[in-house]
């Protein structure tokens, strides 16, 4: 199934709000350091339209995780390239490889996650300024587009996973 997407511009039109929705393959336990993704076996990286116009820049100053799948509580980590990376592993459940060498020159850092929480509903994370995930993060879009591209990794174990299971990830950015 295809990944949704919602851009929201903020007030005043200086931050941009990009939700990404990804039903996850998820057919058996992450072990550390997995990929999550769409398929076991063509995966394909998350799209985020976070920039204001190709090749544009800025900072990400909030992300956010939710999970469909109670219970859970991995940290995480959310690797983002201004190209789609071609040599990192990208499919479900598979070790993670990235930065991959060939990856690097479009590296443009990683957010990591606090362990997800579940406080009665999904289980969810949020990376902000005040927490440990490296933001605000800078980036550059690539000059032929106004997207990053992310691959998500598990920093523990999780058993509990269910397949079909969505996560929305969500970056806000303000560009300069």
């Amino acid at each position: 199934m295809a990944d949704t997407s919602t851009r929201v511009w903020g007030i005043g039109g200086r931050t941009i709000t990009n939700a990404v929705t990804r039903v996850m393959s998820a057919t058996t336990d992450y072990a550390a350091e997995d990929v999550m993704a769409d398929a076991a076996t063509a995966g394909t990286a998350l799209t985020f339209d976070i920039g204001k116009n190709k090749g544009a820049g800025g900072y990400i100053t909030n992300a956010s995780m939710q999970c469909s799948t109670t219970a859970l509580t991995p940290r995480m980590t959310l690797f983002l390239f201004r190209k789609t990376p071609t040599a990192g592993n990208l499919n479900d459940n598979a070790v993670n490889t990235s930065v991959h060498t060939t990856d690097r020159p479009n590296y443009v850092g990683k957010i990591d996650f606090p362990a997800w929480e579940d406080i009665g509903g999904n289980s969810e994370s949020e990376a902000t300024p005040s927490t440990v995930g490296n933001l605000p993060r800078a980036f550059n879009c690539d000059e032929a587009d106004r997207n990053l591209y992310g691959i998500l990794a598990t920093r523990d174990a999780i058993t509990g996973e269910a397949a079909g299971m969505t996560v929305v990830t969500t970056l806000t950015s303000e560009w300069y």
